[in-house]
């Protein structure tokens, strides 16, 4: 096998190359399904919002309060699970995440009160914490560079999967009555329990390093090993100093990864949360209904995500693409205040080719930028405090509508938010900076 510095094939291994396309096939399809389960436990309670109103008096504010304190678990616990997981496995690791999970999205059947919402959605952002990096780091070890970025992709596309089929599969389990429960109970033991379920067949089907596939012949398994070493040698002969973590968070860069994610990340999840509220306003819709309305901007959001993922592929200059999806999310929910809640829903569909595209575009900016030594705990970081963005739109929205009675001021802050998002990922690197390399290459005598 041949291989550049960059770890860019120069020749094809026809070993390493089917050891490549049996990893994908094998690994890929499983987090996809992972991470559909995952998001449709996360945002579900946009579809049971009125119920939690009318059975238990859980209020908008309480309801905007509830959905964000799944974030703040998710921004607290994200790292150190992240930190656990390398320490004993991906396998192990990412099973009990999405187990641990699976019974606190099945426990919300049971809640009684707003103190009990917002209890299991805080104990639900602790426990999925450290999916996302989890299975981020899990590539690393099972991939060369090359090949990363494309997983990355598909996985990623998995969030808007679910998105699409949430709302459909929400509102039939909504039908369910009986037993002394009703339909939004039923709704979160049966999503819950799903999870859980699945985290035998994980258990069972991931492997915790590539010797251990017994789906890999002896020498895949040892041409995949020495390609994703060959690569970490490679950059750390060209880096000789490790980046610790504390540096990292003074870099200027990181920062400026993390409040664009952020903001990124506003605009997705008071979509999310309120989309299904505004879809009601249209008229006298069933919760089926509902819940398919629900699908169609995150239907268009997929073709947009592979529309813009081939044109920056063919035209590159990734800062341009995320400025230019984001100034699309900013003018549908601008253009979602002017009118009926019909052209509301209308706009935010186009608003959603943007946000869902942004946040896919957005990636591969920090991974080129990062050093594959703390890629991982770094990317944990800026998941982490990107999705505080899931705490903030929520609860501003519901305070908004509790104490206005219309969200209209919040759809402008996203509005402007986007477009300053747009301003700054001009300033956002994919290299280390020149000074920064010198300054590395000035030490490293010194650690000889």
């Amino acid at each position: 096998m041949k291989t550049s510095i960059s770890g860019m094939q120069e020749s094809v291994d026809p070993t390493l190359a089917s050891a490549i396309s049996k990893v994908k096939r094998h690994v890929l399809p499983l987090f996809v399904i992972m991470f559909i389960v995952n998001y449709i436990d996360r945002v579900n309670i946009g579809f049971v919002r009125t119920h939690m109103e009318t059975d238990l008096g859980i209020g908008a504010a309480a309801y905007g309060f509830g959905a964000g304190l799944f974030f703040i678990g998710y921004a607290l616990f994200e790292v150190p699970s992240n930190m656990l997981l390398q320490k004993v496995g991906a396998r192990i690791w990412l099973t009990r995440i999405m187990f641990t999970w699976g019974i606190v999205a099945a426990c919300m059947a049971f809640i009684q009160n707003e103190t009990h919402f917002y209890i299991l959605r805080f104990l639900l952002g602790v426990a999925e914490a450290g999916f996302f990096p989890g299975v981020i780091y899990y590539f690393t070890r099972w991939l060369p560079g090359v090949e990363r970025g494309k997983a990355i992709a598909i996985f990623l596309s998995g969030s808007a999967v679910a998105s699409l089929i949430s709302g459909p599969l929400s509102g039939l389990l909504l039908q369910i009555n009986g037993l002394g429960m009703h339909g939004w109970q039923w709704m979160y033991f049966i999503e819950g329990m799903f999870s859980v379920c699945l985290c035998v067949f994980v258990w069972f089907w991931l492997d915790a390093k590539p010797h251990d596939a017994k789906w890999l012949s002896r020498a895949e398994q040892d041409a995949l090993v020495s390609a994703i070493d060959d690569e970490q040698k490679a950059r750390e002969a060209a880096t000789p100093i490790r980046p610790s973590l504390g540096k990292l968070l003074k870099d200027r860069q990181i920062i400026l990864f993390c409040l664009i994610y952020f903001f990124i990340q506003l605009t997705i999840y008071a979509a999310t949360f309120w989309l299904p509220s505004i879809i009601k306003k249209m008229g006298e819709l069933s919760d089926v209904q509902v819940g398919l309305f629900n699908s169609i901007p995150w239907l268009l959001s997929i073709v947009g995500m592979y529309a813009f993922a081939s044109l920056s592929a063919k035209w590159k200059h990734q800062q341009a693409w995320v400025a230019t999806a984001l100034l699309i999310a900013a003018a549908g929910m601008f253009m979602s205040t002017t009118g009926g809640p019909i052209f509301a829903f209308v706009a935010i569909c186009f608003a959603a080719l943007g946000f869902k595209s942004a946040s896919s575009l957005f990636w591969p900016i920090p991974q080129a930028y990062l050093d594959a030594r703390i890629a991982a705990a770094v990317i944990a970081l800026i998941n982490s405090v990107g999705n505080l963005g899931g705490f903030v739109a929520p609860t501003t929205f519901g305070l908004l509508e509790q104490h206005t009675g219309s969200i209209q001021g919040g759809l402008y802050g996203l509005a402007a938010t986007s477009i300053i998002a747009a301003i700054i990922v001009f300033a956002a690197r994919t290299t280390p900076k020149p000074a920064a390399e010198k300054a590395v290459a000035d030490a490293a005598p010194k650690h000889a």
